[in-house]
């Protein structure tokens, strides 16, 4: 479906219309409209940006800064901070467990309380927890996953906690379907691929960086010392960077702006 015909039917739900956060859609009508694939479906996509700079991410601080870069037009993004790493077949069950769902992500208390349960599903054979007791958001700002990541329950509520934790990137060898689609309607997380099997590459605590360029996507961990290749994100990109579909249909003029 083109992208004007779409401009009609969308509309955000109120229950999950947030006011100081990232808007989140009960609702993926509108979204699988727009035709966003993952990054094994659109293998030439590249971020692409009519401004000249680099942004940078700092993981852990609202700090965000840019850096112009007249000697080449291009704009690369950067996530730096430790990396949580778990194995295959998370579900959204240990990534947010279902009594948990009653706190509704558009008011901001409950939003910052179900971050603090991000993970908490986990069983005991994780020693490490990803939030510390009495803590509301993680020391850790990437998680680095195996296969079938996000599996089980379609909860919009499991990318939304990890946003809410302070998660900025998910690096997982798969993902299930409908987590992917959740983490790029929500806007909350951006859910990456490996080609390989970084989480029997890297450990929990080591200092990662993500570099989400035009031409090339790479996860650095300076702990090993060892780089990787990401798969490129894919026409998701640009909606998880406005902040969801919804903020990414309004900045369109897809619908218009409150």
């Amino acid at each position: 479906m083109a992208a004007t015909a779409t401009a009609t039917t969308l509309s955000e739900p109120s229950a999950f219309k947030l006011v100081s956060h990232r808007p989140v859609s009960s609702s993926l009508s509108a979204f699988s409209s727009l035709k966003l694939h993952s990054a094994a479906n659109s293998p030439n996509y590249s971020l692409k940006s009519q401004l000249t700079t680099q942004q940078h991410r700092h993981i852990g601080t609202p700090i965000r800064s840019t850096t112009t870069t007249p000697a080449v037009a291009s704009t690369v993004t950067t996530f730096h901070g430790l990396c949580y790493v778990v194995g295959d077949n998370i579900d959204t069950d240990q990534i947010i467990p279902a009594e948990y769902l009653t706190l509704v992500p558009s008011k901001p208390d409950e939003y910052e309380k179900l971050g603090s349960y991000a993970f908490i599903g986990l069983p005991s054979s994780y020693e490490t927890r990803f939030i510390e007791p009495g803590e509301t958001k993680s020391k850790y700002s990437i998680v680095i996953g195996g296969d079938n990541f996000g599996c089980g329950s379609s909860r919009e509520h499991a990318p939304v906690a990890l946003g809410a934790s302070g998660v900025a990137a998910v690096v997982a060898e798969s993902y299930a379907r409908i987590f992917f689609r959740n983490s790029v309607a929500t806007g909350e997380v951006y859910p990456l691929e490996s080609e390989g099997r970084l989480c029997e590459e890297c450990r929990t605590g080591d200092v990662v960086t993500i570099e989400l360029g035009e031409s090339d996507c790479k996860l650095i961990n300076h702990t090993t010392g060892k780089e990787y290749k990401l798969k490129p994100i894919g026409d998701a990109g640009p909606v998880i960077e406005a902040g969801g579909i919804f903020a990414y249909a309004r900045k369109t003029g897809m619908i218009p702006s409150p």
